[in-house]
């Protein structure tokens, strides 16, 4: 009788996270995750953006490259102008603007606290992005808009994390997501959606993804979604920026035998011998 042996079958793949994370950008700030564990109150500035700490977790953030909490409560009616100028005017250390405008009942908690917290994750993405310059965190530094929902330091990195991967997988190429626009006709494409064609309709090759967000009164990580399924669509490209201005090249120097050079070192040496 011959026993035959049975082979287990092969594991099942599993997804790598970790090459994902390689793939999208690195790792997330090592000194965040450092001040977390300290329990740091204060700022982190960095290259692209801040974040702002009370006890190790995140307050708020900011980013040149996303559209602020103001956009996002004024665009579309949630807060009137005047209000929301009154309480950052008002906002000090001990009273934060999130606090006076419930207080004064301007505002629901749940709406305030929705556009704050997609406006923070917003501005940590492009904070928390790879950055060629170290990071600087002055301890004490608080913001004026006030804790109004502290979030984990970990979900903050866990989402910028998710947020490079997704973006990744829809159209490798980050440059839509800083570069000027230009609009392209591709011979075949599915018809862009609705928020698509908004904003296709403001590329000019001058806006950017975060300008167009701005406009449209937008998240930015929303509209780095449309924009890269675009690019992936053909339907957009990023322009490069334009290269610097070359610095002027020196004037060539004659060698140092040239004979009028040796006949002028002898008349400076006559001089200052007088």
């Amino acid at each position: 009788m011959t026993v035959v042996g049975t082979t287990p079958p092969p594991r099942l793949p599993v997804r790598d996270r970790t090459a994902g994370r390689e793939r999208a950008g690195g790792a997330v700030s090592p000194m965040l995750t450092r001040l977390a564990a300290e329990r740091a109150t204060g700022v982190l500035e960095r290259e692209r953006g801040a974040l702002y700490l009370a006890e190790g977790r995140v307050v708020h953030a900011e980013s040149p490259f996303a559209p602020g909490l103001d956009v996002l409560l004024l665009a579309h009616g949630t807060l009137e102008p005047g209000v929301w100028w009154e309480a950052v005017q008002r906002a000090g250390e001990e009273r934060g603007a999130a606090r006076l405008l419930l207080d004064a009942g301007r505002i629901e908690r749940g709406a305030l606290e929705v556009c704050h917290l997609g406006a923070l994750y917003d501005a940590a993405y492009f904070a928390l992005a790879p950055s060629s310059t170290p990071g600087r965190f002055r301890y004490g530094t608080g913001h004026w808009f006030g804790a109004l929902r502290p979030v984990p330091v970990d979900a903050v990195e866990r989402e910028t994390l998710r947020r490079r991967e997704l973006l990744h997988r829809l159209w490798p190429d980050p440059l839509p997501d800083s570069a000027p626009l230009l609009r392209a006709d591709p011979a075949a494409a599915p018809p862009p959606s609705a928020r698509q064609r908004a904003v296709l309709a403001l590329v000019d090759g001058v806006r950017t993804a975060s300008d167009i967000a701005g406009e449209l009164g937008r998240p930015a990580f929303p509209t780095l979604v449309d924009v890269r399924r675009l690019a992936a669509a053909g339907r957009l490209t990023a322009q490069f920026p334009p290269p610097a201005p070359r610095p002027p090249q020196a004037l060539a120097l004659p060698p140092v035998n040239d004979p009028d050079i040796t006949l002028l070192k002898r008349l400076r040496d006559a001089l200052e011998a007088l």
